[in-house]
């Protein structure tokens, strides 16, 4: 949403207005007609509210994003709608509380007050950033709790309270330092403009930003025209309305969470259950009622642009409705039939689950006997399909940003290097920086934390000292690089798998030392981008970077203490949670995140990518994805060389293609057909024939419906899950009524409740 760049500057402080004789405005057109070029650096930040507000809005999106986390649908939490909610609370705040100056010993003749005048945006700004500082681009919680969920609740194995706490902080902090150590290379240049802030500048303008008529109005100089309801109010009723009805599908009817039709008109088929199982197959025409089940996974389709939804769907349609009927009914890709056309456990050759706790030994560390007596792990063919675009995806992303942005990149690079400052870093001048003593402070002491973690309880973790140092090395290698291009074509290639791979490769037989590995690597740099990101939002809105320091800071260790906190409430409270072969089959603790972070330390760490994807496993190759991936984008330059006034070629980004299903599993076909469809209707009919609608209530219906949902979802919890009390009838003792969908169709094969062919 652009937002015209304001006439006026007249708040325009700590110099002249600018022009381009003297400041280069923004050297990119984007941020011209969005960031603002005012300031005024009177206005108070350090404000009673934004601590009220910030600490309560970091508490609970911690507590919802990991609370929700282990359920069926895993709705996160974004920053937009601590950005939309805290509006209306902030304002009432200005209106009703006392605006008396005192004392407060210890900091001299200086006066403070509650109320020091009307709600800014500088507050709102960092509420958002304190609230969002635990999460990597705002994707719920803290990476880390996984490892923690998988040692209870999939190998049944315990980890130190103590020893959890210090990695989950550690994996978080130490992404900041990276940031730190990073700021002047690509937040203060003009030409690192990071696109995805543009997005949350533009919200907040347009909720701060009163239109003429609402000022017409409060100044009576006349009877302003009727502009419809107020974002407040259309907020409070959406999320009232949202409240309301997650009762219905979360709790008084189950089913509407996947109306999957198919299988009730086919109830005996185990061919139409696989078609039209909403969770466990193509999901053929399944729907929901269920918001959850539309944001779950890919976010709120509200937020997302139209020309991403498509690549989006082009992706997963080409993979889900002709690549994996293609492989498992046509050319019974490695033995696909054999197992669940959709699934992510792992299973034996003769298409049994998997038991893993058997191939642990007492050092949990791989038992190669029992592994021997079991036999190679297997994988569904959609699954192992899925790792195969990963590889495809991780590939093609660096020759893409290469050929296709490479020389933007390095010009702007080489441009931020040499450029005169422009008027953002000029205004930022009025404030003092962080020293760089305090993140080469925080880094060292992070890292001899981090050092002790490996020596002193290397029982909990089974990282070696060695690993730290070499994830470490990893992460400050591409943070840098990586970093730029996020900043400048909105692209961040991911590093999991080759981290986990690497891991694996050198130190297979442990999986808890792979996954910690894959943290402190990939994740610290995933999230020192994050930080870089809500740097620039500063940067841009003009918050003084101590502040911005601060928040951060505390943000990320409110964050990680009530995640951890949370996660290991439930996983004691909770029984039987994340084991889906235990609980009843409408309930929602299946954890399904944890489930595929479980699978990949089995495949990477405990037994070890050579038996899996090299010459002891099944699917040695899939490691030609790679190579793929790698030429994919040359073929699509080379034609866009070749046809240059075609100019539809360079859209076709294979990266986004390649990677539209990165998040199946554990998503299901239900949240991505949902996610499409919402996401079409809004962004593109609403979009193109009610814009002004769009422009003023979409984020805010976002928000509200995210909110409902939450708060209905944790009051029901508390006030009925616990105690055990349901209703049971035939619309909640299953979610979706295709309990086929599970079952092979391989010949020969019996499994428990299906049928053998």
């Amino acid at each position: 949403m652009e937002v015209e760049t304001p006439v006026s500057t007249s708040i325009l402080k700590g110099g002249d207005i600018p022009n381009k004789e003297d400041d280069e405005i923004s050297p990119i057109e984007q941020v011209i007609l969005t960031v603002p070029i005012t300031d005024d650096p009177t206005q108070p930040v350090w404000t009673f509210r934004m601590w009220v507000l910030g600490l309560i809005s970091c508490v609970l999106l911690s507590f919802l994003n990991q609370f929700f986390s282990y359920r069926r649908e895993p709705l996160i939490i974004s920053q937009i709608t601590v950005q939309v909610a805290t509006l209306p609370i902030g304002r009432f705040m200005a209106a009703f509380l006392p605006m008396t100056q005192f004392r407060i010993p210890g900091f001299g003749s200086k006066m403070f007050s509650l109320n020091p005048g009307p709600f800014n945006m500088k507050e709102h700004v960092l509420i958002t950033i304190f609230a969002n500082a635990g999460s990597a681009f705002g994707g719920g919680s803290a990476y880390a709790v996984g490892i923690v969920n998988i040692i209870e609740a999939f190998y049944f194995r315990k980890i130190h309270f103590m020893a959890a706490w210090l990695l989950i902080i550690t994996t978080q902090v130490l992404g900041y330092g990276w940031a730190g150590l990073l700021r002047k290379y690509v937040v203060e240049p003009a030409h690192m403009w990071w696109p995805n802030t543009l997005v949350q500048i533009s919200l907040f303008r347009a909720l701060h930003e009163r239109d003429d008529a609402e000022l017409i109005q409060e100044n009576h100089e006349v009877e302003a025209p009727r502009r419809g309801m107020s974002r407040s109010k259309f907020f409070v009723i959406a999320l009232g309305c949202s409240f309301c009805w997650y009762l219905v599908p979360n709790y008084l009817f189950q089913t509407l969470q996947s109306v999957s039709w198919v299988c009730w008109a086919y109830p005996n088929s185990v061919t139409a259950h696989q078609l039209g199982s909403g969770f466990n197959g193509l999901g053929i025409g399944a729907f929901t009622l269920d918001w959850s089940a539309v944001a779950s996974y890919l976010a709120s389709p509200l937020v997302s642009p139209f020309f991403a939804i498509v690549n989006v769907f082009i992706g997963y349609t080409l993979f889900v409705y002709v690549v994996i009927p293609l492989s498992y009914w046509g050319l019974n890709a490695y033995n696909a039939t054999t197992f669940p056309i959709f699934s992510s456990q792992l299973f034996t050759g003769e298409g049994q689950l998997y038991n893993i706790t058997k191939i642990v030994n007492s050092n949990f560390e791989i038992d190669h006997g029992e592994y021997a007596k079991q036999g190679r792990i297997n994988l569904s063919t959609f699954f192992a399909l899925a790792y195969g675009l990963g590889f495809a995806a991780i590939a093609s992303t660096l020759t893409h940003v290469g050929l296709f942005y490479g020389r933007e990149v390095y010009d702007r690079y080489r441009a931020s290097k040499k450029e005169k400052m422009d008027v953002h870093t000029r205004l930022m001048k009025n404030y003092k920086d962080i020293p760089a003593w305090w993140f080469h402070v925080l880094l060292a002491v992070t890292l001899l934390v981090s050092l002790s973690l490996t020596i002193f309880m290397k029982e909990d973790i089974q990282m070696p000292y060695w690993g730290l140092i070499f994830a470490a090395f990893l992460a400050f290698m591409f943070t840098l690089p990586i970093s730029i291009i996020t900043a400048t074509t909105n692209q961040t290639p991911g590093l999991n798998i080759i981290t986990e791979y690497i891991m694996g490769l050198i130190y297979a037989g442990r999986p808890i030392a792979n996954v910690c590995f894959k943290t402190y690597g990939y994740m610290s740099m995933t999230q020192a981008i994050s930080f870089l990101s809500d740097f620039k939002l500063g940067h841009y809105m003009k918050i003084p970077p101590r502040s911005m320091f601060l928040v951060q800071f505390l943000g990320t260790i409110i964050a990680g203490t009530v995640n951890l906190t949370v996660a290991w409430w439930l996983l004691h409270s909770v029984p039987n949670i994340c084991q889906l072969n235990k609980l009843p089959s409408n309930s929602p603790w299946i954890c399904p995140n944890d489930r595929v972070f479980f699978d990949a330390s089995v495949i990477w760490g405990l037994v070890g990518p050579r038996r899996i994807f090299g010459p002891y496993g099944n699917y040695g190759a899939l490691n030609w994805f790679f190579l793929g991936g790698l030429m994919g984008p040359f073929i699509v330059w080379m034609f866009h060389k070749a046809f240059p006034k075609q100019t539809w070629i360079p859209l076709i980004n294979l990266p986004v293609l390649l990677g539209a299903t990165a998040a199946m599993p554990p998503a299901s076909a239900l949240n991505y057909n949902s996610w499409i469809v919402v996401g079409t209707i809004f962004n593109f009919f609403v979009f193109r024939y009610r814009k002004k609608w769009w422009q003023k209530y979409n984020y805010i219906l976002s928000a509200a419906l995210d909110a409902g949902v939450a708060f209905m979802a944790v009051l029901l919890y508390f006030t009925v899950n616990m105690e055990g009390r349901g209703i049971y009838w035939w619309g909640t003792n299953d979610p979706e009524h295709c309990d086929l969908a599970t079952c092979p169709t391989a010949k020969g094969v019996t499994v428990e409740g299906c049928p053998t062919f």
